[in-house]
């Protein structure tokens, strides 16, 4: 294996980061699928989301991806799955434990007045299965969906990679010409139908996560990438802005349409990544360790804050600025909380 491509870290730890403002502004979404803590539509944060929407998630399974391609070469397929055991499954059920009903009990509370107590929504939830957004208290797995969705995409994708090895088709996708990488956004469109879970698409996002694997892992590609860059940014330069406009203007907001815009927006963000972030930084270091436990808190303390936050003021923006800022922080401080509490208990262990 090659140097360590720092790009790939750095991309995940800002894309995880963007949630914060991005679940901030779904208290004021127009989507019609309201949010745990919902003030009413707001066209201009709802359009903040569409901005970035069509790629900050599945970027995630590309990257994810392309790491597992990198982490099997020094990793052998039990190691891989003992690691994604304990970086995945295991933070996904204490989740599903401990954090996820926090966010249902206190929507119960905003929508309906709840005033019970914990544990008695605590059983409330998962006895009780409605669409799964969890909206209305009953069972959901949150934001733990990405979680449950890579962790399952690691496991049957090994099956898949052991007959079909990354060697195989290292020569063939290294002389994939760059219209067609482009266009592969058509087979990711096309698999967004398959396993769409309320938008949720799992036979989308094992596409990518193949695609990152056999495809943008091969250094020959990205270097065929970046020769275009200049074309493949003026198109996502226009495709955004015409992606805004349309949604802004006319609520359009098509399922192609984005899957383009997505795709491209990826393309670029590798290219721009690897040429402007490829460097081992202290945020490089610290976000490693930190940005899956962040993204594991993070909803949870959102959307507690936001409860008592729309009710001290009115203001929108202190709204949005203190659920924002506020949730980045407490997340930030519960995590060093919970790995402070870890550490002190490996150490007892020890003794």
């Amino acid at each position: 294996m090659g140097k360590r491509k720092y790009y790939i870290d750095n991309l995940r730890n800002l894309t995880i980061l963007l949630l914060f403002p991005v679940h901030t502004f779904m208290i004021w979404n127009n989507f019609g699928s309201g949010f745990y803590i919902w003030q009413g539509e707001n066209k201009l944060l709802s359009t903040l989301i569409v901005l970035v929407n069509p790629w900050f998630m599945p970027i995630l399974f590309v990257l994810a991806g392309m790491s597992a391609r990198y982490a099997l070469e020094i990793r052998t397929t039990k190691q891989f799955i003992r690691q994604r055991i304990q970086k995945l499954l295991f933070p996904f059920l204490g989740g599903m434990i401990l954090l996820v009903p926090f966010q249902t009990l206190y929507a119960r509370k905003y929508f309906d007045g709840y005033k019970g107590s914990f544990f008695e929504h605590w059983k409330y939830f998962f006895t009780h299965l409605t669409d799964f957004s969890g909206y209305d208290g009953a069972l959901t797995p949150g934001h733990l969906w990405f979680i449950l969705f890579l962790f399952f995409i690691s496991m049957v994708t090994l099956i898949l990679f052991r007959f079909v090895p990354y060697e195989r088709v290292a020569d063939r996708t290294g002389k994939m010409p760059v219209p067609g990488i482009f266009f592969l956004f058509v087979p990711i469109w096309l698999m967004y139908y398959i396993g769409n879970f309320g938008g949720y698409s799992i036979g989308k996002d094992l596409t990518l996560y193949l695609i990152g694997y056999y495809v943008l892992s091969n250094d020959l590609v990205i270097e065929k990438l970046e020769a275009k860059i200049k074309w493949l940014a003026v198109l996502c330069v226009i495709g955004t802005i015409a992606l805004v406009a349309l949604y802004y203007n006319f609520d359009y907001y098509g399922d192609l349409w984005v899957n383009y815009i997505g795709w491209n927006t990826i393309l670029v963000l590798l290219v721009f990544g690897k040429r402007f972030l490829n460097k081992r930084t202290r945020f490089t270091e610290y976000f490693n360790r930190a940005s899956y436990p962040i993204y594991l808190l993070h909803q949870s303390i959102l959307v507690v804050l936001a409860y008592y936050i729309v009710r001290m003021s009115g203001n929108m923006a202190v709204q949005v600025l203190g659920i924002g800022i506020g949730s980045f922080v407490l997340s930030v401080l519960a995590y060093h909380f919970v790995f402070s509490v870890k550490n002190q208990f490996a150490e007892r262990n020890r003794i």
